[in-house]
């Protein structure tokens, strides 16, 4: 029998499954305040993998991504363990705020410290009581207010650009996976510090819940599990994760109204004409074009920008029609139109 999950003075037997709460500083209020977690202790030996939402308050895709995994009957005979925070940053939930009450950015204070400011409170708590406990780490993410992404992976590969973080990354199958640089300060950064391999799934728009992000997220979240041998094999969709060479920002060559010519997942040709940009009267105007060819999978939502604003995020790919022949397999599969969810919930309209 396998011995029970602890956090502080709470445990889960093996075999269970329970909603755990880590106390934090309360709201001024004087209201108390703790982050929700649930644990699921499977009866056999396996990972243990952490799922994290929200470490950005106002991104909520993953708060949706996290309710719908605790639906999934696969995960009731578990090898392993799970947990699943689906709001870390309660505060900047509660105030529909990317940032905590002290202004700063949770995703750049770890592995935060006991007496610091409260970014780094939280995130020396999260370091010190949960991650030690954790073989692998995905932290569900989307874009800032006003932009969105394309759903896709990011990691960090290693030289030899093979391996099991590698693999790991694939198996999730989104059709976009970047070999990220680790930044200091992020909770993917202080999970690799520690050993333990970590996926950020980016995707959507932050305070708007996206159903295909969702989708994607669930399955791509399963999909891992079922890599790891915590739950049973699953069909493989039939679209095909494509790895980006690079990718570059696009930038707003003046300040204006911007006219977007292309949509998320779309191939640009280097040189294509991809937006106008103008002051509101039209009497002076820019086009952008595109320095190189590639995918859009990421972009900017409104159309007020100022110069050297980023407005397109653009992947390079070895062969880039390839890469836009997956994307677009990918949205059929999982478009509410065409393609089969892994749950029998109905589709979110945004």
């Amino acid at each position: 029998m396998r011995p029970p999950f602890l956090l502080g003075d709470q445990s889960v037997a093996p075999g269970s499954r329970e909603t755990l709460h880590l106390t934090l500083p309360e709201f001024y209020t004087h209201a108390p305040a703790t982050m929700p977690m649930h644990v699921i202790h499977g009866r056999q030996d396996g990972p243990c993998v952490l799922i994290t939402s929200t470490i950005h308050g106002d991104e909520i895709n993953g708060v949706e991504i996290v309710r719908r995994l605790l639906t999934q009957k696969s995960i009731n005979k578990l090898h392993g363990t799970l947990i699943l925070i689906p709001v870390v940053n309660v505060f900047g939930f509660v105030s529909q705020s990317r940032y905590l009450p002290d202004r700063r950015d949770l995703n750049r204070s770890f592995p935060g410290s006991a007496k610091g400011s409260m970014a780094a409170r939280l995130a020396f708590l999260i370091s010190q009581e949960i991650l030690p406990s954790c073989t692998h780490v995905i932290d569900l993410h989307t874009g800032a207010i006003g932009r969105e992404n394309l759903p896709q992976i990011r990691t960090t590969f290693p030289p030899s650009g093979e391996g099991s973080i590698v693999d790991l990354a694939l198996s999730f199958n989104a059709p976009v996976v970047l070999d990220a640089a680790l930044r200091p300060g992020t909770f993917r950064e202080s999970a690799h510090s520690q050993g333990i391999p970590s996926l950020v799934y980016e995707a959507g728009e932050a305070l708007r819940f996206d159903e295909v992000s969702i989708r994607a997220g669930v399955t791509g979240t399963l999909n891992v599990l079922a890599h790891l041998g915590m739950i049973r094999k699953r069909t493989k969709r039939s679209h095909s994760p494509v790895i980006a060479k690079s990718s570059f920002w696009v930038r707003a060559p003046q300040s204006g109204v911007l006219r977007s010519l292309i949509a998320l997942g779309i191939r640009v040709k280097k040189g294509e004409v991809i937006a106008y940009v103008s002051d509101p009267i039209g009497e002076h105007e820019e086009e952008i074009t595109s320095p190189a060819a590639g995918i859009v999978i990421g972009r900017a939502r409104l159309p007020l920008v100022h110069e050297g604003e980023a407005v397109f995020h653009i992947a390079s790919f070895s062969q880039t029609g390839n890469a836009a022949e997956q994307v677009v397999s990918f949205q059929d599969e999982f478009d509410p139109e065409t393609g089969t969810p892994d749950s029998d919930e109905p589709p979110l309209i945004g």
